[in-house]
């Protein structure tokens, strides 16, 4: 087993162990499970990473966030092993300059980091892209974005209050982990748009606003379905990178009409120009959910426009 560097407590119970967490400010508000050393270890074990590889730095906070830290607080979000290298991942690209995690961190207007998954690994690891797909009720999901909110709070000091200071927040900042369902349609995975390799496993992280959801079960070809997703971004009066989130119904509408991701994010770009500053490279656009209806979801950017940009990594 790998040898751990972090204090060690002993406690007489799960309970009490939970209940500790509590007591040092280690939780998001939920009980966590106790990172006991062969949990630890085991997720390590599983990444291939030493304790203390480091994973990613925040220079403007002093903060140093090594293998050891994030697979502790992964394990009190709930994750298993295998999870290990989609959390990885998605810390290292967190932490990538471009992304602006302090910024992130310190908004007063209750960013969330997306998390989108993407290749191989989704169907591995199980994580959802039906039914609630953005919601609750899958652990992968669940604890995936949850485990890099705990990293947030207790390795980069975003705690509630001090450095975090949304005014209101939003369920999102608990956790948002999303996969992209590529079963749907020959389309190009939104990793592979974003110019990684087809066939790889990849995260995507993206600061996120709470989603809008918008009813839509009238649109009967591409045009018309994208007009009215043009309109609402242009509703939104935000500027910058935009999340848009396609239902099972909406792709295959898509589908038929023969139009690419590519195609759909140049009419978004040309008919939402104002807030795509940066033409159809500003378009997240993905496809998963259930199979309830017509809905779309335009998940809208954090902070003003080049404030903080999505980061895409190969899951290793």
């Amino acid at each position: 087993m790998v040898e751990l560097t972090s204090k060690q407590f002993e406690l007489d119970s799960v309970a009490e162990a939970i209940e500790f967490c509590y007591e040092r400010g280690w939780t998001d508000g939920l009980p966590v499970v106790p990172p006991t050393a062969e949990r630890v270890a085991a997720f390590l074990e599983r990444c291939g990473r030493q304790p203390g590889d480091v994973l990613g730095e925040v220079p403007q906070r002093n903060r140093t966030i090594t293998a050891e830290k994030v697979a502790i607080n992964a394990v009190m979000a709930g994750c298993l092993p295998e999870y290990a290298p989609i959390v990885v991942t998605a810390v290292e690209a967190m932490t990538d300059e471009t992304f602006n995690l302090p910024g992130n961190q310190n908004s007063t207007g209750g960013a969330a980091i997306m998390v989108i998954v993407n290749g191989p690994i989704v169907d591995e690891v199980g994580l959802n892209y039906g039914v609630n797909a953005m919601g609750s009720g899958h652990r992968a999901n669940a604890t995936i974005g949850r485990a890099l909110r705990l990293v947030m709070i207790n390795v980069c000091g975003g705690v509630s209050g001090t450095l975090d200071k949304s005014v209101f927040g939003w369920p999102g900042k608990y956790s948002f982990c999303v996969a992209e369902n590529e079963h749907l349609a020959d389309w190009q995975p939104l990793h592979v748009e974003r110019g990684l390799e087809p066939g790889s496993s990849a995260v995507t992280v993206f600061a996120a606003l709470a989603p809008h959801q918008v009813t839509e079960g009238k649109a009967a070809t591409a045009q018309d379905l994208f007009e009215r997703v043009a309109s609402d971004i242009r509703a939104i009066r935000r500027s910058g990178y935009f999340g848009v989130v396609l239902c099972p119904e909406h792709v295959r509408v898509v589908a038929r009409a023969g139009w690419s991701k590519r195609q759909a994010r140049e009419f978004l770009a040309a008919n939402a120009a104002e807030n795509l500053v940066n033409g159809p490279d500003s378009v997240l656009l993905i496809g998963t959910g259930g199979e309830a209806g017509g809905f779309f979801a335009i998940v809208p950017p954090w902070g003003p426009a080049g404030g903080s940009q999505p980061v895409t990594r190969t899951v290793q």
